[in-house]
């Protein structure tokens, strides 16, 4: 095999951008899994909550792009330790809503600062307005993307 098809690859910016999330997640992850037994998906639903409050599985999906069922089974797993409450949806009868519990709020607020640490150690690498530019930038792609349906996300 040559090296054609690699450099192709190697160009091509969504594999550079998935490279590039899988190993910062990868990184952060390793971290608030062993300090808090938390899978990537479980800390992803936690900070969405600490930082939006309650939500319907239906919006944590739609905010972090994952397909329902690891949504779902994520939530399950938070709710048997007690990290998050399902409480009914006065607004929609048929949905429950879901929010950090008092135990959920303080393994957050332990969580953060370990994670903004990481994002700055790895992050470091570029400078303020290097940084502001990347958020920019990284903005301007995903909207470009486009809406997505929970329903229709696919691992």
């Amino acid at each position: 095999m040559t090296g054609r098809p690699a450099q192709r690859l190697a160009g091509f910016l969504p594999y550079q951008l998935s490279i590039a999330s899988n190993a910062v997640s990868t990184r952060i992850a390793e971290q608030y899994r062993r300090r808090f037994d938390l899978k990537t998906t479980e800390w992803r639903i936690m900070a969405v909550l600490g930082d939006s409050g309650a939500l319907t599985q239906r919006q944590l999906s739609q905010m972090t792009l994952m397909d329902k069922v690891p949504v779902n089974r994520a939530c399950r797993k938070l709710e048997d330790r007690d990290l998050v409450a399902r409480r009914p949806n006065e607004r929609d009868g048929r949905s429950h809503l879901l929010e950090l519990t008092a135990e959920g709020r303080a393994v957050h607020a332990r969580i953060m600062p370990l994670a903004q640490a990481i994002e700055s150690e790895l992050f470091g690498v570029l400078d303020q307005a290097e940084r502001e530019t990347l958020r920019d930038l990284l903005v301007r792609v995903r909207e470009a993307a486009g809406e997505f349906d929970a329903e229709s996300l696919v691992d």
